[in-house]
């Protein structure tokens, strides 16, 4: 079941057990899940009629990227939060939760990624569901835990880059520099003044429709920080610019655009942010650096960096 470096192995007996702990309840079937390269998730049905998803974190041996410390606890406190403040946003209800070893159970929602069917209500009412989250501000810029975080949005997201850099030289990854596109534009960062809550990963895998077209569920909260809402509109439109995509239904759900110039320097730092971070990513997951993913990547962050104005 191991695809990539930080997934573990996991088998059916340890679904069993898992759910008996955190739920009580016995396991009638389980079967794994796919898309992604970080956890393993499993779909179980339980001896009490419920459905749920079990998803297990890296194994303690696992290198993991410096902001992927405790990223398990912090989906369960993503959908907490989400449920308690905007519970007419769909993302799961966590049952039960484990720091160590790393697992999570939460209801299965229905639906089909839009990676697998697309559709334009979905987006448009992903975008008005995020408008929503938005409203919900953090306690400080950035991550949760022992990640990087500050009282302003440049300082936090500075250190969100300077960890990204780190991440990828403790790997030999290529990576163009940074540091200095970041501290040029301190200025434009410092007019985000309020930390919203942020999922940071809605790429199409993680956005889910039902047979209507309609919007279930937003799932994969692991990543979520606090900052500009602007980092929401990058993974949505994963590599292109949604700023040039003014018929976006994202952005009619939302209620969002035209962006002037301060947002859109933003948005291309954000992603910046983000083809660095899957740059950096790639030998932990067991990538090879020469497969075209990391010069593809690589051209993409060249390109926002050249840019910028």
């Amino acid at each position: 079941m191991t695809s990539s470096p930080t997934q573990p192995s996991v088998s059916e007996e340890d679904i069993k057990r898992i759910v008996a702990e955190g739920l009580g309840a016995g396991l009638v079937t389980a079967e794994p899940l796919t898309g992604g390269t970080f956890a393993v998730v499993w779909r179980a049905a339980l001896d009490d009629g419920r459905s749920v998803v079990v998803k297990v974190g890296p194994p303690a041996s696992a290198r993991l990227l410096r902001y992927e410390k405790d990223v398990i606890p912090a989906e369960a406190e993503y959908y907490t939060t989400v449920r308690a403040q905007t519970p007419d946003v769909p993302v799961p209800t966590v049952l039960a939760v484990s720091a160590d070893p790393p697992w999570i159970i939460a209801t299965m929602l229905a639906g089909t990624p839009l990676a697998e069917k697309d559709s334009p209500r979905a987006r448009a009412e992903l975008g008005a569901a995020l408008a929503r989250v938005h409203t919900i501000t953090g306690p400080f810029f950035g991550y949760t835990g022992d990640r990087p975080s500050a009282s302003d949005w440049p300082t936090a997201f500075a250190a969100i880059i300077d960890d990204i850099r780190a991440d990828a030289a403790d790997w030999n990854v290529p990576l163009p520099p940074l540091e200095p596109v970041v501290a040029r534009y301190r200025d434009v960062l410092a007019t985000v003044t309020r930390p919203a809550l942020l999922h940071f990963d809605l790429w199409d895998g993680n956005v889910l429709a039902g047979p209507d077209g309609s919007l279930t569920g937003l799932v994969d909260g692991e990543r979520f920080l606090y900052g500009d809402p602007l980092v929401d509109f990058v993974s949505p439109a994963l590599g292109r610019r949604i700023e040039e995509m003014p018929d976006h239904p994202l952005l009619a759900g939302y209620r969002a655009g035209p962006f002037d110039e301060s947002a859109r320097i933003r948005l291309g730092l954000y992603r910046i942010f983000l083809y660095a971070i899957m740059i950096a990513e790639g030998p932990s997951r067991g990538i090879a650096i020469a497969d075209g993913r990391h010069d593809h990547l690589t051209g993409l962050l060249t390109r926002e960096v050249a840019d910028l104005p």
